[in-house]
């Protein structure tokens, strides 16, 4: 296959590169931390605008050293499934790939530092952490991507530290509530990496990873999925019955549909091509439930 010059490729290679389908897990995050800060004290905007932004860099950033570490790995090809592409379909040189990763960092490092001038320079040693385990997801001598601890890694990382960093740098606290109410949205994010590890199976067995999905196998993954969904969901259920957060948190609920979809999409599927549906409406259930919380916390706050 002839791959075309780099200096020929638009922005939408690059655009592809930063995966942008995932990029609404960095957001949802801190959009849930930051308008669940708005029961305690007044939002700083620029604040919250630094941190959105850095946490989509850094997701950015994971992807395309993902991208990078696949790629030299060889396990990505032109026919490779949900993959940015710009390597292996593109001719974008590796090295440009990792260098633009480690710019993004660069820059969240950057916005790193003004909010933890702002907030509390504690925030610095926890968002290094975390642009650590981003790097070593796919990076180094054993990523963890190649574990059955990709998905806890992910959600705790991608759910709850980035919602409890967005709550603090706001309100200058952590308290029970905004810990509890991470949970499901973390249970939501590490959802996300077992639907993708549930489409790679088969190619992930075949280069020595050892998932969640590849231990547990294809049917038992699909049904841990739908444990996670309702788990997720029985949480807020939980959380509302407790009196702990607002009854109008169950319009998050209206996502249930897109979980549904997400589980009953991977039903008898084997090629990755077939589940790609079931993947993106996995994501779109983290991103839609989200949102819905977000919401529904806003309508409790104002009402």
């Amino acid at each position: 296959m002839h791959l075309q010059p780099e200096r020929d490729q638009g922005f939408q290679i690059w655009w592809k590169l930063t995966r942008p389908h995932t990029l609404t897990a960095a957001f949802v995050p801190v959009l849930l931390g930051t308008v669940l800060a708005l029961e305690y004290t007044d939002l700083n905007w620029p604040l919250f605008l630094a941190m959105l932004l850095a946490s989509i860099l850094i997701q950015a950033a994971t992807n395309m050293i993902n991208e990078y570490y696949d790629f030299t790995r060889g396990l990505d090809n032109e026919k490779s499934v949900g993959i940015g592409g710009a390597i292996v379909r593109n001719g974008v040189k590796p090295k440009t790939v990792i260098r633009l990763a480690f710019l993004l960092f660069g820059i969240a490092l950057l916005l790193g530092i003004y909010i933890c001038a702002n907030s509390s320079w504690w925030i610095g040693a926890i968002g290094l952490v975390c642009m650590a385990a981003a790097y070593f997801y796919t990076g180094g001598p054993l990523p963890i991507a190649y574990t059955p601890f990709g998905e806890l890694t992910a959600g705790f990382f991608m759910g709850f530290v980035i919602i409890l960093i967005s709550f603090y740098i706001q309100t200058s606290a952590i308290n029970s509530v905004v810990m509890l109410v991470s949970l499901p949205v973390s249970i939501l994010v590490g959802a996300i990496l077992l639907a993708n590890n549930i489409r790679d199976l088969d190619g992930d067995k075949e280069n020595g990873r050892k998932t969640i999905a590849i231990l547990l196998g294809r049917k038992n993954a699909i049904y841990l999925l739908a444990a996670m969904f309702a788990v997720a969901y029985g949480s807020v259920v939980v959380l509302i019955i407790s009196g702990i957060v607002s009854p109008w948190l169950f319009i998050s609920f209206l996502s249930v549909p897109k979980a549904i979809k997400a589980t009953t999409g991977f039903i008898g599927k084997t090629m990755p091509i077939q589940m790609m549906p079931a993947m993106k409406a996995t994501a779109q259930t983290n991103t839609i439930f989200g949102f819905l919380l977000s919401i529904g916390f806003l309508i409790g706050y104002f009402t």
